[in-house]
């Protein structure tokens, strides 16, 4: 037996997080200009601007969007589990939450609904609820999202990125708007604005540059 455990006073390497990437302001535009002529573009330009985990718009239902808002519920995610794959409510608290949505959005997401409702001849009982759906009407497969993704953004001559750093893209898009790290700490359902801050510290100069330039406006007018 050892007289004192070898580990202790050992220092361990720090966790290495991988680096956060985001699209500028040009990507997006061109990235969506390539996406709006194809069938993704309610899908993209949602993952784009809304924040939200590839799970949990993935998981989206119809009847989670409430229209005269302008809002997305995110109430469940899809994961994979050993009987395949599975919805889950969400947990964590912050992770329940409401998002506000873009008009573009909104309107994409009407025809995406249309669209779908003529392939039903018009019969809303016998649609699907999942916002995103394969041609067979069954749950869209998160390596097809990705797949698809990766080829717009060579069509569109942008950098290729994960499908996860839409959720990065749109926390960066909204500080540089000048949103309150509290309104993106609640879009991106945070458990902390302290962790926000912590995630996305590159992004503070943008919200503070923006700050000043507002102040600025309005006593200069």
């Amino acid at each position: 037996m050892m007289a004192e455990d070898p580990c202790v006073g050992v220092d361990l390497p720090p966790l290495q997080r991988r680096e956060m990437e985001a699209l500028s302001v040009d990507e997006c535009k061109r990235f969506l200009a390539v996406a709006r002529e194809s069938k993704w573009f309610a899908l993209f330009a949602l993952a784009l601007t809304s924040g939200m985990r590839p799970s949990e718009f993935l998981a989206l239902k119809w009847t989670d969007i409430e229209w005269q808002r302008g809002t997305a519920s995110i109430r469940r995610t899809i994961q994979v589990s050993p009987s395949g794959w599975q919805f889950y409510d969400t947990k964590r608290k912050r992770s329940r939450r409401i998002v506000k949505l873009q008009g573009f959005v909104l309107n994409a997401l009407d025809n995406l609904r249309n669209g779908q409702l003529q392939a039903k001849e018009g019969d809303p009982e016998g649609v699907h609820d999942l916002l995103f759906r394969s041609s067979s009407g069954m749950r869209l497969k998160q390596r097809t999202v990705k797949r698809e993704f990766r080829r717009l953004l060579a069509a569109a001559g942008v950098r290729a990125i994960r499908l996860y750093s839409l959720r990065h893209t749109a926390a960066t898009l909204a500080a540089a708007a000048g949103v309150s790290v509290k309104v993106i700490s609640n879009q991106l359902g945070h458990a902390s604005i302290l962790f926000t801050l912590e995630r996305y510290t590159h992004v503070l100069p943008c919200i503070q540059d923006e700050a000043a330039a507002r102040v600025e406006r309005m006593l200069t007018g």
